[in-house]
């Protein structure tokens, strides 16, 4: 599979938004109209498009990740942009069927869920050009590219970090849904935690997923934050410090019932994903010890660009540490409480993983 998409991105910032053209509007039972955005730039014939999933695009994760990747493509390249959000799963088709309609030239579907309705409609409009975010099919279709990250391996560090951080002996993680995007995180983590106690000779516990039975903590949906605050006071209650939340803007439930410890005088942290919370979820960053990060944005950048040019193809781009596709996010406040031995040891596995000395190994990881 090929990883040619760049390394690097600067953050695009979120545009206004205005709404889309009437063909789009008079299809039924989307979760929105589509909208779309004008650049200053060059006037361009070319228009790259995006359809959330439930989670919208404020989630300060995936969604909102890949959407600023769109965004930042329309600066640096002039083009038009239309988005759409999806309120439930029932609006994952109408949404792509709106996109078709309006003209879209390249529709980015984000996460899992949509693999079916993206599947569909990309059947359904060969002509019609589609990338998913987080999705790969067993039989490769012509018009669709996938964008996956084998996020095991930059979890596999979270793990051993909180490992080496916790205070209290426990750390935990729980997920939205139980889909292959979310249990390869607690698969990384799990293993990270593992690793941790066999090279240092410690019994560091993890609650919330156990790695060989498959089986764990999941809220059921990637929107029920009280959920997601109820079982991180679980965990609390259990002698937790530290919580990895791999659930979308369910993890801001994490972040409360965090907050809310940390103001009782808890010595707690959160670890976030898919995108740096420091930055994405402000409001926890006093909490916020790093975060498992896929860089969405220039991957949806790229595929734009190499689309616009003429060189869409559908092989997938795997995101790995090694093309920085998937890494730790930096420390922040927390930076001074990390010691500087673990520090190193975190560098050395990285290296250890990118040249193959270290597997990092999960059921749910792209094959490259």
């Amino acid at each position: 599979m090929k990883t040619s998409l760049r390394a690097t991105l600067k953050r695009g910032s979120m545009a206004g938004m205005a709404t889309v053209g009437a063909t789009a509007l008079l299809l039924t039972a989307c979760g929105a109209a589509p909208e779309t955005g004008g650049s200053t730039e060059a006037a361009t014939d070319y228009t790259g498009c995006i359809v959330s999933d439930s989670g919208g695009f404020d989630d300060q994760s995936f969604n909102q990740s890949s959407y600023e990747g769109l965004k930042k493509a329309e600066k640096d390249l002039g083009i038009k942009v239309n988005q759409v959000e999806s309120k439930t799963n029932n609006d994952f088709e109408p949404n792509l069927r709106a996109m078709v309609t309006a003209g879209c030239d390249l529709t980015v579907t984000v996460g899992f869920l949509l693999g079916d309705a993206t599947k569909t409609q990309a059947e359904a409009n060969p002509d019609s050009h589609f990338a998913i975010v987080d999705f790969a099919y067993e039989t490769p279709i012509e018009n669709v590219k996938p964008i996956i990250y084998d996020t095991a391996q930059a979890a596999f560090m979270a793990g051993y970090l909180a490992a080496g951080t916790t205070k209290t002996g426990t750390v935990a993680t729980f997920g939205g849904i139980k889909i292959p995007t979310v249990t390869i995180f607690m698969d990384g983590y799990a293993d990270g935690v593992k690793y941790f106690n066999e090279q240092k000779g410690k019994d560091v516990k993890l609650l919330g997923w156990n790695k060989e039975a498959q089986d764990g903590s999941f809220t059921g949906d990637f929107e029920k934050q009280d959920v997601g605050k109820q079982l991180t006071q679980n965990f609390l209650d259990q002698g937790a410090d530290i919580v990895m939340p791999v659930a979308g803007p369910v993890g801001k439930g994490a972040g409360a019932a965090l907050t809310e410890a940390k103001a009782a005088g808890k010595d707690v942290k959160l670890i976030w994903v898919d995108s740096d919370g420091f930055l994405t979820a402000p409001e926890y960053k006093d909490i916020m010890l790093s975060s498992v990060m896929k860089k969405m944005g220039e991957a949806v950048e790229d595929v734009v660009k190499e689309d616009k040019d003429g060189n869409f193809n559908n092989d997938p781009y795997v995101g790995t540490l090694e093309n920085d596709g998937v890494s730790l996010a930096p420390f922040h406040g927390f930076d001074a409480e990390v010691p500087a031995e673990l520090k190193t040891e975190l560098e050395q596995i990285k290296k250890d993983i990118i040249d193959g000395k270290l597997k990092v190994e999960s059921a749910a990881s792209p094959k490259a």
